[in-house]
């Protein structure tokens, strides 16, 4: 069972102290809202889990082993990062750049291999990219591109997706669809998936568990349908709330 410890992590930059002693045991099979006000500190706790920044004290660790002892290539295998408005600088077809996913077994140069059709199909029209397969990736839309990323980082199958605002440009359509598929990660298919998330009510009808920052602080950690309160979102958003409804019906109203 795969289970993700971030145990005291303490991230600093620049003098400032942007994550403080943040604690939380992420399990598989839970999708984990990660949500605060802007600067609390989510998309370094996420590099921070995704072993891309050493924490200042604290640790992390997969299955009881420190990110840090993990060679790349199995902390590749083992999850995948997606952050906040990817770009593509490189003007190769969509269908490459998904390929990318797989990058410890693609042929550096030259045609993909006829095996990764079917993984590929499938994921490429998961993420409603079919017309687009053959463009260039640099030619994209923001929310093309956004679900071409999604898409790469999911066809290696990782064990963990850790993702900052993956609905960030989408349109509500899509919007709806990458939470729903986060969602059928982990309760279907049994994987971890940290995203940090703005909309609270698509947070509150599809995410399994709640990570609120406040500050730098963790404010709570714990399942959506117990830790989401009004009470928390004053505390974190410095705003009134209001929660209405239940499961996929779930609205958060909040005034200033």
């Amino acid at each position: 069972m795969t289970l993700l410890s971030i145990e005291g992590v303490t991230v600093r930059r620049g003098g400032r102290t942007i994550v403080d002693g943040v604690n939380a045991e992420l399990a598989a099979g839970q999708f984990v809202a990660l949500i605060g006000a802007n600067g609390a500190g989510k998309s370094s706790l996420l590099k921070a889990a995704a072993g891309l920044w050493k924490p200042d004290a604290g640790q992390v660790t997969l299955d009881g082993a420190l990110l840090a002892s993990l060679s790349r290539r199995t902390l590749a295998q083992r999850r995948a990062y997606l952050p906040q408005s990817p770009r593509v600088e490189w003007p190769i077809s969509v269908e490459r750049l998904v390929a990318l996913g797989l990058t410890p077994r693609l042929p550096p140069f030259g045609g993909l291999d006829a095996w990764l059709e079917p993984a590929l199909t499938q994921v490429i029209e998961a993420c409603d990219l079919t017309a687009h397969r053959h463009q260039t990736a640099t030619t994209l839309s923001g929310g093309e591109l956004a679900r071409a990323m999604l898409a790469r980082a999911l066809i290696g199958e990782p064990d963990i997706l850790l993702v900052d605002e993956p609905i960030s440009g989408l349109d509500p359509r899509h919007a709806l669809d990458t939470v729903s598929r986060l969602q059928a990660l982990a309760l279907g298919s049994g994987r971890l998936v940290l995203a940090a998330i703005h909309d609270l009510t698509l947070a509150a009808r599809y995410s399994t568990h709640i990570l609120a920052l406040h500050e730098g602080r963790l404010a709570t950690f714990g399942p959506t349908a117990q830790v989401l309160t009004p009470a928390l979102l004053r505390q974190v958003f410095q705003v009134d709330a209001r929660i209405s409804g239940q499961g996929l019906e779930t609205v958060v109203h909040y005034s200033a």
